[in-house]
Order: C-alpha cells, then structure tokens, then sequence
C-alpha cells in the first residue's frame, strides 16, 4: 500500500459517538493507517486494545480517582433528569442551553491541549463527532471531516420541522413557536461562542449554530429510508451512510436462563445516559417483569442501584450490535446510535425519548412506522404492554424490517466512511507533493 495516514478522531464523550468512530477507526486501523484518538480523558485505556493511540483531553479540570469512559456527561444527566419530564419547549432554557453552554465550557478549558495533541500527532485528516465546534481542530491545517450523528434535523430545513422539538413532519403548529423560543433562549450564548471562535482564528459560526460544516467533507448517519424530503439539497461535501455499526464487539450469545421460554426476546437499553435515571429503570423492570417476554437489559452506569425481574439477564454494559441481531424488539430512548443500528438489523422499536435528538427519532420512527412513541414518564403499563405485543403480533411489518435492514447491511456505512476519509488524506498528501 500507498505511505500510511495519520488521522485524529476526536467524538463527543458519549457511547454513541465514540463507538461509531471506533467502527470506523478500526477499519482504517486494519489498512495500515496511524489512528489517534484525542477523546475525552475517562476513556483512558478503552482504546489502545482496539489498536489506537489515545492522546485525550479533558473537558473540565480532572476529578480525583479513575473515572467511567463518558463519566463527565453521566453526572450531567444524573443531576438534570427532572429537566426531561417538561415538554421540549421548555426544555430549551432549563436543559438544552445548559448543554450547549457545558459543551462550550469544554471546547474553551481544551483547547490549548488540544493544539498540544495535534501538534504532537501532526495528522493528514482530523475527524470530528461531536455537536460542538473547537478551533484546533479547523485552524490546524489539515482537512477536518464532520460526522453528523444526530437525527438529520440538526441540519436545518425550513420545510422539516426544529431540531429537538420531536414535532411531527405533517403539523406546523408550533413550528414558529419553538424557534423563536430557540433564539430567544440561544442568542447570547451563540454570540459569546461565535466570538471566542473568532479570537481563536477560526471562522465564524453560521448563525445559531454551534458547529461548522466542514468544507472537505461531512457525514450523516441515517438511512435513504427514514430520512426527510428537505426543501434544499446538502452542499455537495455531505455524503449519507446508512448506518455506522462497529464489529469491535466481543462475540454474545443468549444467556442460559433466557434462551428457552415463553414470549419473545426483547431488548432494553437507554443508552449510557438514560440509564443513569434509575428510578425510570425501576419503573421500567417492574412493569416488564409481568409480561410472557424475556428482556436484556443495559444496566447502565448505575447498574449496581436496581434489580432485574426473573424473566431478564442485563449487566452495566453489554455488547449491543451483538444482541441487536438477536432479539425481537428493541425498547430504546431513541438515540441516533441505538435507533440507526435497530434499523441495520432489521428490528421494531419503542422509543421512549429523554433529550436532545431523542425526540425526533422517537417521532420518525411512529411516522414511519418502525415503531411506537411513547411518553417516557407518563406512559401507562397497557400501553407499554400493548405496544410491545402490538410490534410484535405484526408478521408482515417485521418481515419487511428484515428487507429493509438487509438493504442497509449491504451499504456497508463503516466502509463507506473509512473509504472518503482515506480519499481525503490521499487528496492532500498528492496536494502537499
């Protein structure tokens, strides 16, 4: 092969981000090429094992002790979960603008590390998954690739509904509303961040958003069959994967006490951050425990503060893209990781939403029909139940959920993006020769 790349991965210290550029680490890993992760700092040793350099970051002064990988936005959840029973309107100023202006906090105490990281790597391609911007990373010098892995209404339309609301696609009502309440709640803290990035030498932000869009190459995550009808065309530089499913996860197979009885075999998880509302878990656990169905269950990072029913098996992390395939049903808080790589294997959702994204997801999928939206925290046992077995009963639904994830496997999205990030970083070294 041709000389080897050096590309820096930087996601956002979450699960979905992170794991979705491990996927596609690992395949430029494999051809040869250098890969550094500048990740958030509790993700120490998590990366190296998977062939990585890890050169990481903190996104706020270090806590005494080891921390969990994604620790830093765990305890932000923890502390604002009261915040996801309010409508999403409101959620706008009492959760939404404090995650944006956590994340700017983060971009700000960084950045001289991560001109430090960069300067040490000295990378033909940086790649960012994350919702915020960081200067380092544009003002470095080398091409710099913005993965979108969030629901596509991050990328604004007027005809689409606002991004977080989780209106549906064929009601205006609201519409208005929501984004005058966006700007109302935003404007300053977009002002102040658009202006430190300027002072850093980056260019300005377009208005009311926090991230740029990359100039060499942006890519989203959702497959051709769920997105939206948008009024105006992505610039030429945005390129669709389907899905991004690692196969870093270690082999699974049914636990004995769930791999024979009655019902079928669902799976729950609410991401790392949903999880950590243990209080809903348990809710959840007692409602689950009296159905004919047998559940695995993502524990979370609190796994230790609830107990599952006779009829489940779960541990703080499992291997999810290896039970995904695995089970009937999956029961989710809608994130765009879960909710893209439910789709790639073919399975039914119900989406009980808690933030950000979350929202849209849950209200794609009941429009389309590949699952049911419930109201997380106001949802009766009849129709939790109800909607399970609803998903479950329809064999012809199901069946086409098998067509339709075959199609998304054979685009083979980690491949997809591994080969226009390589392409990228050949265009350059042939520009630098």
């Amino acid at each position: 092969m041709t000389d080897p790349l050096t590309i820096v991965f930087m996601p956002e210290s979450a699960y979905g981000p992170t794991n979705n550029c491990i996927g596609i680490g690992k395949i430029l890993e494999q051809r040869g090429h250098r890969i550094v992760f500048a990740a958030e700092a509790s993700w120490k040793g998590q990366l190296e094992p998977l062939g990585f350099e890890e050169d990481l970051v903190d996104l706020a002064p270090p806590a005494e002790g080891d921390q969990d990988a994604g620790q830093f936005w765990t305890d932000f959840i923890t502390e604002t979960a009261p915040e996801f029973r309010k409508p999403t309107i409101e959620q706008l100023d009492t959760f939404i603008r404090p995650v944006w202006a956590s994340l700017i906090d983060g971009a700000k105490y960084c950045e001289p590390q991560l001109r430090e990281i960069l300067a040490r790597a000295e990378p033909d391609v940086i790649v960012e998954d994350n919702v915020s911007g960081f200067p380092a990373l544009l003002t470095n010098g080398a091409p710099w690739v913005r993965i979108m892995s969030c629901n596509p209404l991050e990328m604004k339309d007027p005809d689409l509904p606002p991004t977080f609301s989780g209106y549906p696609t064929e009601d205006r009502s609201g519409w208005d509303e929501f984004r005058s309440e966006y700007d109302r709640t935003h404007r300053e803290l977009w002002s102040g961040f658009n202006e430190w990035m300027l002072e850093q030498g980056a260019p300005p932000l377009p208005d009311l958003e926090f991230i740029h869009e990359s100039e060499h190459l942006n890519l989203f995550i959702y497959p051709d069959a769920a997105d939206y009808l948008r009024s105006k065309a992505l610039a030429p530089t945005w390129h669709r994967l389907e899905s991004s499913v690692r196969d870093t996860e270690e082999p699974w197979s049914v636990p004995d006490p769930l791999r024979h009885g009655d019902g079928s075999l669902v799976y729950l998880s609410l991401g790392s951050l949903g999880s950590a509302d243990v209080d809903l878990m348990r809710r959840l656990v007692g409602v689950l425990s009296r159905t004919r169905h047998r559940y695995i269950v993502s524990k979370g990072p609190r796994a230790d503060e609830f107990e599952l029913a006779d009829n489940m098996w779960g541990e703080a992390r499992v291997p999810q893209t290896s039970i995904i395939p695995e089970v009937d049903l999956v029961i989710t808080h809608g994130g765009n990781n879960t909710v893209t790589e439910s789709l790639h294997f073919g399975k039914p959702m119900v989406v009980l939403p808690l933030f950000w994204d979350q929202y849209d997801n849950a209200e794609r999928m009941q429009e389309l029909g590949y699952g049911a939206r419930l109201a997380t925290y106001d949802f009766s046992d009849d129709e939790l139940i109800g909607a399970i077995d609803d998903l479950l009963a329809d064999e012809a639904f199901r069946s086409d959920l098998d067509v339709l994830g075959e199609r998304i496997r054979d685009q083979e999205g980690t491949r997809v993006a591994a080969d226009l990030i390589e392409e990228l970083g050949r265009e350059q070294h042939s520009i630098q020769l």
